[in-house]
């Protein structure tokens, strides 16, 4: 018996704590139904959500065909929308699985518990099979199968409780139906296009992407920086015990000029991170990076210190020397973000530099 072969790397830190590296197609295929349906609500409404003014998730018994719905409009299952059917199977979507799903739209819609939906598509995390992609594909085809399997495959499985004849007014409205609207995503195509929302990286895993060198703050004091300009002026003011009118009076004192110049650098150096991170995570990630900084200096900002300017430096040098280790932001954390935060909360009055 002979050893395998080595690695040809070696082992990183990350690998030993959680394995190799699971691939997203993979993990699909180990979702529970609701897992599967979360999934599709989440990439709704992360890729497709310019196109509907809401997305809903349908629920229990009597959801009449309807696992996922995106509305184009107010009117919402009378007006425009989308239905995403999630069908989470072993293998791959065959045409016995969507007769009974089909059957459910075309009943529902002629009896006018909504308007039939602008487009309909199978989600499967195998996707969709050939046989029935080349259905889905033709529509004439597909709407003669469906009138072939009705009485077998379709009619009793629409309500649960009375099969449902194609005959009459509903043979005429199934005739006149436009089968061109059933459609299928495959998996590839969903974690692609799932991959441009801020969901992926907590879904899936992985790394953010390089971050573009910040641009630094402009000439002059924009409107949206008064408050924390404000709170440095006065914490100079506490320091030299004059008033400090402008950043203009900061020229006959160099190190405050200085300081002054870096808490800009260091403030616009946050705001491209805020703005860098906003559609690659989940929203709101960045205010619980500004929340666990705020939680690590607030202790510092409470004490005892000579002056409004002597906190400014303290707090920024808490913030620098605290472990961000468990925050998924905290690896993209640098020095001038961590400084810059303090700023960002000043400037949103939680944190006061004089008394």
């Amino acid at each position: 018996m002979t050893d395998p072969p080595a690695p040809p790397t070696l082992p990183s830190a990350s690998l030993l704590q959680a394995g190799p590296p699971i691939e997203p197609i993979s993990r699909l295929m180990v979702y529970t139904p609701d897992q599967w349906e979360e999934f599709i609500e989440e990439w709704v409404s992360g890729v497709v959500k310019a196109e509907y003014t809401a997305v809903r998730r349908f629920t229990g018994a009597n959801d009449r065909g309807i696992d996922i719905a995106g509305f184009a409009d107010a009117a919402m299952l009378n007006g425009v929308w989308d239905l995403y059917q999630c069908k989470r199977f072993q293998n791959s979507v065959t045409p016995g699985a969507a007769w009974p799903e089909i059957g459910k739209i075309l009943w529902h819609s002629f009896q006018g518990h909504y308007k039939a939906p602008r487009a309909y598509y199978f989600m499967a995390p195998k996707g969709v099979g050939t046989t029935l992609n080349q259905l889905l594909a033709h529509a004439p085809n597909l709407k003669a199968r469906v009138k072939k399997e009705w009485v077998k495959n379709i009619a009793d499985a629409i309500t649960g409780t009375a099969a449902i004849a194609l005959e009459g007014e509903f043979a005429a409205y199934v005739e006149a139906f436009d089968f061109s609207i059933f459609k299928s995503i495959s998996p590839r195509e969903l974690i692609d296009q799932h991959r441009k929302t801020p969901y992926f990286l907590s879904r899936f895993g992985g790394a953010l992407p390089a971050r573009p060198k910040p641009g630094g703050p402009p000439d002059d004091i924009q409107d949206h920086e008064q408050k924390y300009v404000g709170q440095l002026l006065a914490a100079y003011g506490d320091h030299t015990k004059q008033a400090v009118a402008d950043a203009a009076a900061l020229d006959q004192w160099k190190p405050l000029r200085e300081h002054f110049r870096r808490s800009r650098e260091s403030f616009y150096h946050a705001e491209s991170l805020r703005v860098f991170v906003r559609e690659k995570v989940e929203p709101g990630t960045f205010e619980t990076l500004q929340n666990e900084i705020y939680d690590g200096v607030i202790d510092t900002v409470d004490g005892q210190h000579a002056d409004g300017y002597e906190r400014v430096k303290a707090t920024a040098k808490a913030a620098q020397e605290m472990s961000l280790d468990a925050h998924p932001l905290g690896a993209s954390a640098l020095t001038k973000d961590r400084h810059g935060i303090c700023h960002q909360l000043a400037n949103e009055d939680r944190l006061q530099w004089t008394k």
